[in-house]
């Protein structure tokens, strides 16, 4: 039992690292070195936790992706209805803190490695396609009338706003600022419900 205690907890630590690079150097600053020296072990430990920097990669959008679904299934929990609740998790998934920017920046340097690797692409498939999956329930449940097709074709739609704005904000926070994204996301959410949202 401590063994695996002790794996999970060098895991998630090499996790940590891997997602500190990833934010401050991107894709190109990714290496098994940079990532032990910011862990603070050696790379033969890295490499006893992890086979290789696809494994690396591979775990640390495991945690981003757990993460992010714990805080959509708290920010739905909290709301008061589904309008609310629609758009809460789409502003839980935009870059609307310094946390969350520092997470999209890590989604962009898994994405730049998964346009060259298979593995790593499926995965990164599974995951957004979990993320369409949860905004078309949302979206649904939201608007009760609306045609599954016409639903999930929505949630595509407003995915791709919140990724784009998560891309562009990770770059240019000046132009796409908490308050931009937040009105872009109230714009997008305005012909699919009804105006009846707290907005802050």
């Amino acid at each position: 039992m401590g063994r695996r205690r002790d794996l999970a907890g060098q895991q998630e630590q090499l996790s940590a690292a891997t997602w500190s690079v990833l934010a401050e150097h991107g894709l190109a600053g990714l290496t098994l070195r940079a990532v032990a020296e910011r862990a603070g072990c050696t790379t033969g430990m890295l490499l006893h936790t992890f086979v290789d920097k696809r494994a690396l990669l591979a775990h640390a959008r495991e945690l981003l992706h757990q993460r992010t679904g714990e805080r959509a299934d708290a920010a739905a929990s909290a709301s008061a209805d589904p309008i609310e609740a629609l758009r809460a998790v789409l502003l839980q998934a935009a870059s609307i803190t310094e946390e969350k920017r520092e997470e999209a920046r890590v989604w962009i340097g898994f994405l730049a490695a998964a346009l060259a690797d298979p593995v790593l692409a499926e995965l990164h498939r599974r995951y957004n396609r979990s993320f369409v999956d949860r905004i078309g329930r949302l979206v649904a449940a939201a608007c009760p009338d609306r045609a599954p097709a016409a639903c999930a074709a929505t949630a595509t739609t407003l995915v791709a706003l919140v990724e784009g704005l998560n891309t562009l904000a990770a770059v240019d926070p000046g132009t796409y600022s908490d308050e931009a994204q937040q009105s872009a996301v109230d714009a997008a959410l305005a012909p699919v419900v009804p105006v009846r949202l707290n907005r802050r």
